[in-house]
């Protein structure tokens, strides 16, 4: 018998909770899906959110709508893979494809998130400068050490509830566009009905946020977090071996990946439109990083502002950076067959805390290089657009394959949702191609 869901939630819903389930408080339910979202609004993510507000004002707000519900499709099949099987996405590819398409993604997997985490690294080291002065390439050294300690050291269930309390960093966002004057009436009527745009920059822009709210390290992420929960409960099991556990597990998720999802496309929304409002208003569309933002804020919005988009900066980098090495870790572990939990001690997984390690000092390196950081971001968002493309094809044929998934294959509402995400990626690719 194949169990569906109606509008991604198991009807099995009903069913009593088994052993090792605990029906707590929704609060208690947040967790791959709240990070992985949160992630998801790191300094480089703020960087291209502000850049769409700068320059377009209004007329991006659309975008972040019009993204949710496929964001939340996409990812609610990444973390069913994980809960369901018992195993990370490269395992699932190792086992089912082609060694080479697996290493291809991985490897590109790899350079992509190691960027992003220079870029994220040096975006916080810029914001920290701006608030206190000082060197900005000691504080990225600094941020970038005590991320990587603490995600090494830290056991994981301890480490996963400093995770969780680092999301609402991303309230300062929201705050911000409180503390400035909002023209709500227009900004309702341009989010409804939007002056699309047909030229270049403006179909490049759309492809950049698509891009920056779609990745695929949030894919591997996700799906290996889910993984994590299980083997962190010694009464849970993958779905495959404990069906009873999937009523709760299904639920658990659709209502992690949801809210998670929804808390990050708020908090880029409240971006955008405080680029919009006191950038793009006054003149000021020329924004190349998160830290630029921040500083143009100052003599528009005020001091209180600029210090709570400022510090929202840091916050989201410290929660992104261990998410970017740490999907790096869970690929290439799965790929090669390696031990992979951050349950596990260092010296336990020693391959595993070996790419975490490699990959920050990499990223935290670069920051010290000639390298022109823009141009290393871009080339990343490149990167990641053209793999999320094939891993996500890839996802959504691994979710209705009975010998992954058994009797827990998606259904053809999710199924939709996941295929309609895909081919939003196809075409932003494509549309970034003939725009290059």
């Amino acid at each position: 018998m194949v169990v569906h869901d109606k509008f991604l939630v198991s009807p099995m819903s009903n069913a009593k909770a088994a052993p090792g389930i605990q029906e707590d408080s929704w609060l208690k339910k947040l967790g791959p899906g709240l990070i992985t979202g949160a992630a998801d609004d790191d300094p480089s993510g703020i960087a291209t959110y502000s850049q769409a507000g700068a320059q377009f004002g209004f007329n991006m707000l659309w975008t972040v709508l019009f993204t949710y519900p496929l964001m939340v499709g996409i990812q609610i099949v990444s973390a069913r893979i994980g809960r369901v099987s018992g195993h990370g996405l490269a395992t699932n590819i190792r086992k089912h494809y082609p060694p080479w398409l697996l290493y291809l993604v991985v490897g590109l997997l790899l350079v992509a998130n190691t960027i992003n985490i220079a870029a994220d690294v040096s975006a916080m080291g810029e914001a920290l400068k701006l608030i206190v002065g000082g060197s900005a390439q000691i504080y990225s050294l600094e941020f970038g050490v005590m991320s990587l300690v603490l995600q090494v050291f830290i056991p994981y269930q301890r480490y996963v509830r400093f995770l969780k309390w680092l999301t609402m960093a991303l309230l300062a966002y929201v705050a911000t566009a409180f503390v400035i004057d909002v023209p709500w009436l227009q900004v309702t009527h341009d989010v409804l009905m939007p002056q699309l745009q047909w030229k270049p920059a403006y179909v490049t822009t759309v492809v950049a946020v698509f891009g920056t709210t779609i990745s695929p390290y949030l894919f591997f992420w996700q799906a290996s977090q889910e993984v994590e929960d299980e083997l962190a409960d010694p009464k849970a099991n993958s779905l495959l071996r404990a069906p009873g556990q999937a009523a709760a597990n299904l639920r658990r998720i659709k209502i992690d990946t949801c809210v998670g999802m929804g808390f990050s496309n708020l908090v880029a929304f409240f971006i955008v439109l405080t680029a919009a409002v006191t950038l793009n208003l006054h003149g000021g569309s020329d924004i190349q990083t998160s830290a630029q933002a921040a500083s143009a804020l100052r003599p528009v919005a005020g001091e209180f502002a600029f210090l709570l988009f400022s510090a929202g900066i840091i916050g989201t980098g410290l929660l992104a950076i261990p998410v970017l090495a740490g999907s790096s870790a869970y690929a290439l572990a799965g790929a090669f067959k390696w031990k992979n939990s951050l349950e596990r001690t260092p010296m336990q997984a020693k391959q595993f805390y070996g790419i975490i390690t490699i990959s920050t000092i990499v990223g935290i390196a670069l920051g010290f290089t000639p390298i022109d950081p823009i141009r290393a971001l871009y080339w990343s968002a490149v990167i990641n657009g053209v793999i999320s493309v094939p891993i996500m094809a890839l996802m959504m044929r691994m979710a209705v394959r009975t010998d992954i998934m058994g009797q827990f294959v998606i259904s053809k509402r999710l199924k939709l949702m996941g295929w309609m995400a895909t081919l939003l990626m196809a075409t932003a690719v494509c549309a970034m191609f003939l725009t290059m």
